[in-house]
């Protein structure tokens, strides 16, 4: 619990520097480790009322997509932010996976202005296979990890 309430910090804070700083991004999504992601699934169903929308099936394991919505339907069609709830074959808490997505307009734009604004990139904007989508990953000055979506 003590995680989910750091990672949701650090959204918070990422939402007020991405809105006051670049105002051509948008949460895009929020990734949450698990060893077993169908049983977290539950949990947020039961607690927060999310529902599965997508479910994708790795060699590591299974990622599952969770949306807020009264039916499956209803959070299939929430426009909202997925919280995807990622493997984790260990109780290692110390796995970097568990970050803030962002989807920006204009991928140069945005490096440039983490680190104006003191982040460091990880790895640097590159092609996501052929699909014209462009990822790069950062981390905040609090140490906190941000992939970042530019899609075409």
């Amino acid at each position: 619990m003590k995680r989910l309430y750091t990672t949701v910090m650090a959204i918070s804070a990422a939402l007020l520097v991405a809105g006051a700083v670049h105002a051509q991004a948008s949460l895009d999504s929020v990734r949450v480790e698990a060893k077993d992601t169908i049983a977290l699934a539950k949990f947020y169903q039961a607690v927060f009322g999310m529902q599965e929308v997508s479910r994708v099936v790795n060699p590591g394991g299974i990622e599952v997509f969770v949306n807020f919505g009264a039916t499956v339907e209803a959070a299939k069609a929430n426009k909202n932010p997925r919280m995807i709830l990622f493997h984790r074959d260990s109780d290692d808490v110390k796995d970097p996976t568990t970050h803030v997505i962002f989807s920006v307009k204009d991928m140069a734009a945005t490096v440039a202005a983490i680190r104006a604004a003191g982040g460091t990139m990880t790895r640097d904007p590159r092609p996501f296979g052929n699909t014209g989508t462009i990822l790069g990953f950062a981390i905040d000055p609090a140490g906190n990890r941000i992939e970042l979506i530019q899609r075409p």
